[in-house]
């Protein structure tokens, strides 16, 4: 079998739902996964984010210059923690046959601080399970980098058996700050993790990686096999020869090394947290939502402020524009700004609307960036009118009420409210 069918067939096997956009090389995997299309790629990671909160594994399928539309959630997600796993499947395209660069996948492995594989032939299948077993054990999502060479070759299919694991989102105690602390703590468990991953045959100093070439003039039984590419496994030697498809990653990476264990920063320790300012007009929605128990997925900006006490509706933030997608797949009601909204969560309100999804979209609508200094925001009602949205003002709370409900289709609410002058978020102590 060539190994656009194998990794296909891992993949159908290994997880529970599929997004994806076109593009070479990956074009002929969406089709044979069945993949849903998706409007763009940030999208299509935050649908899988919703699905992994609700407990189904999903791969995202697309090429290398997605990555560049996915990197926001896709970052998140490493300091937010997922439960199900995720896994990018990213199409390089080293020699740019098919593309506008040459983009190496593999550098966001690093920036994302994720596990990064790279299957070879010997071992494709088994790469795809890996992967998502991998995401589900440091909780932040999985890269698989594949290259055209691998996906036309003939590649060994085999059996593999699928273990579910169950990662976790990041405990609301821990500060910001105290969730990436979190999270790079776990780099270390993922350098042990590589060096002792049966995807890598470890034999001699002479290394390659995925799918590569292997020179004629290399003795098989000296060669290593590299899949597991971020973070490296320790394969340095005093003679060491690196062949790889693309830049000289693994080469800069081997021998790295991980960072040393940090104790996360908890609001409690910190002292205090930070909730909405006084006068805020939002404040009687919040009270609203919390009294119908409605579980939100919050955008970034002050809809976060509802993840902190006195509050509890609050479940999730992986950021900006990203609560209307991941809603979709998973609690249903999405909490947002009119900034954020216009800034990049549009593309995911249209894909809602064209595939009918459920979902409650709450707007709050205030024409300010209120956490950035309170700098105007566009008045997003010409851009929202397809959407036939409710429209209330702040006050009018008893009205609202009336609506906060899950709905069978897409709905939107706007609220409209006016920030405080000297508005200042307020500082409580723990």
């Amino acid at each position: 079998m060539k190994g656009t069918e194998v990794i296909a067939q891992a993949l159908k096997h290994s997880a529970d739902r599929w997004y994806g956009v076109p593009g070479y090389p990956v074009t002929g995997l969406l089709e044979l996964t069945g993949a849903e299309t998706v409007i763009n790629e940030k999208v299509a990671v935050e649908y899988a984010i919703g699905e992994s909160l609700s407990g189904r594994r999903a791969a995202v399928i697309l090429k290398n210059v997605g990555l560049n539309a996915c990197a926001d959630p896709f970052v998140e997600a490493t300091t937010q923690g997922l439960i199900s796993g995720i896994v990018i499947v990213a199409g390089d395209d080293p020699l740019a046959a098919g593309s506008q660069n040459a983009q190496d996948s593999r550098y966001y492995g690093e920036l994302a601080e994720v596990p990064v594989i790279e299957p070879g032939p010997w071992n494709a299948a088994r790469a795809v399970e890996e992967a998502f077993r991998a995401s589900e054990q440091f909780s932040r999502i999985s890269l698989l980098r594949l290259t055209p060479g691998l996906l036309s070759m003939d590649v060994s299919a085999g059996n593999v058996e699928r273990c579910n694991g169950k990662g976790s989102v990041t405990p609301g105690e821990f500060t910001m700050r105290g969730r990436v602390q979190l999270a790079r703590n776990r780099l270390r468990q993922m350098q042990d993790w590589s060096e002792h991953s049966s995807l890598n045959i470890i034999r001699g100093s002479r290394v390659v990686a995925g799918a590569a070439e292997i020179p004629a003039t290399w003795p098989s039984g000296q060669v290593s096999r590299v899949s597991t590419v971020y973070p490296p496994p320790d394969v340095s030697g005093e003679c060491r020869d690196v062949c790889e498809e693309g830049r000289h990653f693994l080469d800069e990476h081997i021998g790295m090394g991980s960072p040393g264990i940090e104790e996360p920063e908890r609001y409690r320790t910190r002292g205090y947290y930070r909730s909405f300012c006084r006068d805020c007009p939002y404040l009687p929605l919040m009270h609203a939502l919390e009294k119908k128990n409605l579980p939100v997925v919050c955008d970034a900006g002050c809809c976060v402020l509802c993840m902190n006490d006195p509050f509890t509706i609050g479940r999730v933030s992986y950021g900006m524009g990203s609560s209307i997608a991941i809603a979709a797949r998973s609690t249903g009601v999405a909490l947002t700004g009119d900034y954020a909204l216009l800034h990049s969560g549009m593309p995911a309100l249209i894909d809602v609307f064209e595939k009918k999804l459920p979902l409650l979209c709450i707007v709050m609508k205030n024409e300010c960036m209120a956490m950035t200094g309170g700098q105007g925001a566009y008045d997003i009602t010409p851009y929202i009118a397809w959407a036939e949205p409710v429209n209330y003002r702040a006050d009018e709370i008893d009205s609202v009420c009336d609506t906060l409900t899950m709905p069978e289709s897409p709905a939107v609410i706007v609220i409209e409210g006016k920030c405080p002058e000297g508005r200042h978020h307020e500082t409580v102590e723990c």
